[in-house]
């Protein structure tokens, strides 16, 4: 349904010629999509700072390629002894293949996301294809990186990886929903030579029952640090209260690559939310070389500003480490607050019960899948606030990291949940990972374990559970530790005894026999609802895959939203829920399946656009202002005279129905379960109003839509900010005549971008299998959306929305000139021939044709382009080979190829045939044609006494025009 006050839609209308080619008169009150943050807005308050300044964004310049590449095995001893050596990776590791016609594509990236439909594909996945993929990086370092430490970061890659820097393998990954830290330092190399990262993806493998996306789904990172260096996640200064007095407690974990011992000074600085020094701290600190060390501080602090749901105050803690090999840096935002679970008054936060009025969520969006780029993230989460949420639980695994730092400033409770319930070594290092990660963030207040796992109720899974949280309170013992069950609450072996806080999915029933039984025990409701939505339909249609949007189906495990919350609300030592789910979410489609391809259970759709649940949840849990909403809409047909069912949702205590003036309803009105009204149809305005001591204080309204003449677009803010990286979406609707929004459209729309990338498009249909990639989208129900990517500086974006038989619309954003994050280059594809057999020495000149006995891996040296041969006492020949790396342009056309510095007399043959000779013994560049299909390069070298000579730098191949 659309709902607004008028005085917000003058607020929020249609100026500053925002939809030129649309009616100019201003919508109708219920009519426009502006609604709750649908509309243009100035840019939210929130941002993500950068923590840590040693790290460059790595999410340009990938080359992509879907589908495995069958690899041949080595023939003969030669090859298959170097196959095993590092720095040789074959096929798509390796650092000399040709990716040259791989798509470029810029992370996040989820390539899931673009496939189509397909009914025998997995149904938990959502009927999407996901495959195995590959993707390759090149990157060069600056020399003075030599002696630093070198990481590479990956928020999360979906799901089992395999990753190579410069032909080694570096790291396996068997979770998509981790972080992945490596040390690349040992590999790393600098000058003219390029760094290459391979990835090899599987997305194959699950590890959940929901759509899981495929590929590199979240921000990669380059960390350059000095030799001595703060370890990633190796800060924890989460704040603690004891007998009134706040402290907050500094360890430091520090990691050296240094070849001495080092001695550094460590300062930690408390910074207020206005950026104002509280207190410093200082400490010295001696690490040995190549290991770790550790050092604690303490920062007194005298009534700080609390953090809390309505006022998320953040401080933060600037800490420096400095020494003989310079400075590394982190600024960690804190928060100081106190968490509580009482078995009697549920959640207290800094001493006073709060309601966790929390949602679930996965991760997918429509149109990016995983993939979702941060300001969408952040939208969607303004969504959840705007509706009086104040909590999530992270289902059933960890978020990309700008979810915690946008709940920390937007002032959320986080549930965090680990993925696999397993103390295994590899599980349990998930585990840790996690809470090492996140341990800093205020809005985190409780470690889930588990979620729903058969085991719950066996004397392993006890014993599980007992080394898991046993993890979680080495690293973080300031907050309890849950876990999510389904059932065996009172067997005599369950999990609830050994965790801190009882976590039921579902079983509203019990709630009151557990609190019974185990009196001295929190309590909360993990999961809970699993209702089910269409939204913008009002009538079930089983045969149809339709779910009213009346909140009268649910789950048979499930309950409706307003029983419940009912079950929740009416008990205080219930601590609050977790309604399943915040959004709609692809895959694990439920009550039915093909061509179903999502769920039905979201309070908002997988556009973010509300359904009936969303006024039913912002009259149960919005408490800072008066709100009122009505299902369902007024345009009907051919039903005049008929009787339509109203549900009416408010938080004031009383509503009025008008219908085209005329007072309908005046009754009053439960806060948690709304009120029904029965009333005929008639076209015209339908009204409601929220009273409270005889005063309305909310409005909400319906017009009766005649047929649609013209499309709308609606961007959710007024501008981008150009830095390549923004996103905003647009909200396609259909109007009338009078400008009102017509919720029964279901037009085709077609798009066009320019000045900006569209991204991905949906309309929230569970059963839609348009293309999320493609530049249409049919409305469903009367809506559709776009996703549209910013591109850098400034600039003018231009989007334009058709439709068979309606006026167009057409929409001119400006893009603003903003600073954009540090990152490392994405460099122009280029040739490089860098590993090369060197022969012993000969008096004479030698036969070309000679090349090392396959198997003799001694005699011939393996050289590096770049790497001069040192100086003989007497002049010397030596023969150079190395094989063309395999360029289909090349093979095609032909090229050149370009030894930045040679030194000695030099032949250059190909393929048994002389290109090029030069007599002269001096050091310079050396250039020749190369023929069509080029394959075997051999270089014979005559040094000069006393003088280096050789391969002195890059040698380069480029394919002929």
């Amino acid at each position: 349904m659309i709902r607004l006050h008028r005085r917000e839609a003058l607020k929020l209308g249609l100026a500053a010629g925002l939809l030129p080619d649309v009616a100019t008169a201003r919508p109708a009150p219920d009519a426009s999509p502006l609604l709750h943050g649908l509309g243009p807005r100035d840019d939210a308050p929130w941002h993500l700072p950068q923590s840590d300044p040693s790290r460059l964004l790595l999410d340009d310049g990938w080359r992509f390629h879907e589908g495995d590449i069958d690899v041949p095995s080595p023939v003969g001893h030669h090859l298959t002894y170097l196959s095993v050596k590092a720095g040789n990776a074959r096929g798509p590791a390796a650092i000399d293949w040709d990716d040259g016609d791989w798509p470029m594509v810029r992370l996040p990236h989820d390539w899931a996301s673009a496939q189509p439909f397909v009914q025998t594909a997995n149904v938990s996945q959502g009927y999407r294809p996901r495959g195995i993929g590959w993707y390759r990086r090149t990157f060069r370092l600056d020399p003075v990186d030599r002696d630093k430490r070198l990481e590479l970061h990956f928020g999360g890659i979906a799901t089992q990886a395999t990753i190579w820097i410069n032909g080694s393998v570096v790291a396996r990954n068997f979770s998509a929903y981790n972080a992945i830290i490596i040390d690349i330092t040992p590999f790393a190399r600098f000058g003219e030579e390029d760094n290459v990262v391979a990835i090899r993806v599987d997305a194959n493998a699950m590890e959940g029952w929901w759509y899981e996306g495929a590929g590199l789904y979240r921000h990669a990172w380059l960390a350059r640090r000095p030799a001595v260096s703060i370890a990633t996640d190796g800060v924890h200064c989460d704040p603690r209260q004891e007998d009134g007095t706040w402290r907050v407690p500094v360890t430091l974990t520090v990691e050296s690559i240094a070849r001495d011992p080092r001695s550094m000074r460590v300062t930690a600085v408390l910074r207020d939310p206005a950026g104002q020094e509280v207190a410093r701290q200082q400490a010295m600190l001696d690490i040995p070389s190549l290991k770790q060390a550790s050092v604690a501080l303490t920062i007194p602090v005298a009534a700080p500003h609390l953090w809390s749901v309505a006022d998320p105050a953040l401080y933060s803690v600037d800490i420096s480490l400095d020494g003989p090999d310079g400075s590394d840096r982190r600024i960690i935002p804190i928060g100081f607050r106190t968490i509580a679970f009482d078995a009697d008054r549920g959640v207290l936060l800094n001493g006073t019960p709060v309601k966790l009025k929390g949602v679930c969520l996965h991760l997918d969006h429509a149109g990016v899948g995983v993939a979702v780029p941060d300001a969408l993230l952040a939208w969607r989460l303004a969504r959840l606030k705007d509706m009086g949420c104040n909590a999530i639980r992270c289902s059933h695994n960890a978020q990309a990291d700008e979810f915690y730092v946008l709940c920390d400033q937007m002032g959320f409770l986080v549930m965090d949940e680990n993925r696999i319930f397993n103390p295994a070594p590899e599980n349990l290092a998930q585990l840790e990972w996690l809470v090492r990660a996140h341990r800093n963030h205020p809005s985190i207040i409780l470690w889930s374990v588990f979620n729903e796992e058969p085991m719950q109720g066996t004397r392993a899974g006890v014993e599980m559970v007992r080394r898991m949280r046993a993890a979680v309170r080495e690293l973080d013992d300031s907050r309890p530790v849950t876990a999510a069950m389904n059932g065996s609450f009172y067997d005599p072996d369950n999990v609830s005894q050994v965790v801190d806080v009882m976590g039921f999915n579902y079983y509203p029933n019990d709630y009151d026999r557990f609190h019974v039984l185990n009196p001295r025990q929190p309590i909360t409701s993990s999961e809970d609802t699993s209702a089910f939505m269409t939204r913008g339909a009002y009538a079930s249609d089983a045969r149809a895959h339709v779910s009213a949007s009346m909140d009268e189906e649910a789950a048979d495990w499930g309950a409706t939203h307003r029983k419940a919350w009912k079950a929740i609300a009416e008990r205080p030592f219930v601590a609050g829920g977790f309604v399943w789910t915040g959004f709609d979410y692809h895959g694990e489609p439920t009550p039915y399946e093909w061509p179903t391809i999502a769920s039905f259970f979201g309070i908002l759709d997988l556009c973010g656009f509300a359904k009936t649940a969303y006024d039913i949840r912002r009259a149960q849990w919005m408490d800072d202002r008066a709100v009122v909403g009505v299902a369902p809409h007024w345009t009907w047909p051919g039903r005049e005279g008929q009787p339509i069912d109203l549900l009416v949702t408010s938080n004031a205590p009383r509503v009025r129905v008008r219908v085209n003036g005329r007072i309908v309803a005046d009754q009053p009105c439960d806060r948690i379960m709304g009120v029904a009204v029965r009333t005929s149809y008639e076209p015209g305005l339908l009204e409601v109003e929220a009273l409270r001591d005889g005063q309305v204080v909310a409005r909400a309204a319906h017009h009766s839509a005649g047929p649609a003449v013209a499309l709308r677009l609606t961007p959710t803010r007024a501008h981008l900010r150009g830095d390549g990286e923004d996103v905003l979406a647009i909200t396609i609707d259909a109007i009338d005549a009078r400008g009102h929004h017509v919720p029964v459209a279901q037009n085709l729309a077609h798009f066009t971008v320019t000045g900006a990338t569209l991204i991905g498009v949906g309309n929230g249909d569970p059963n839609c299998h348009e293309s999320e990639k493609a530049p249409e989208r049919s409305l469903f129900n009367g809506l559709a959306q776009m996703i549209v990517q910013a591109g850098t500086g400034r600039g003018q974006i231009r989007v334009e929305a058709q439709a068979d038989g309606l006026r167009p619309s057409r929409l001119i954003l400006p893009q603003l000139a903003v600073p954009m994050r540090a990152s490392v280059a994405a460099l122009p594809p280029r040739t490089l021939v860098g590993d090369w057999r060197r022969s012993p020495v000969f008096a004479d000149r030698p036969d070309p044709a000679l090349r090392p006995a396959d198997g003799d891996n001694n005699l011939w040296a393996f050289v590096r382009a770049g790497t001069p041969t040192p100086a003989d006492i007497a002049p010397q020949w030596r023969i150079y080979r190395a094989a063309l790396p395999q360029r289909k342009a090349i093979i095609a056309r032909g090229g050149k190829i370009s030894f930045a510095a040679l030194a000695g007399q030099v032949e250059l043959w190909v393929d048994g045939r002389q290109l090029v000779s030069r007599s002269k013994t001096t050091s310079g560049p050396l250039v020749a044609d190369l023929p069509s299909g080029a394959r075997d390069l051999v270089l014979l070298v005559r040094s000069d006494a006393g003088q280096l000579s050789g391969l002195l730098g890059r040698v380069q191949v480029e394919a002929r025009d």
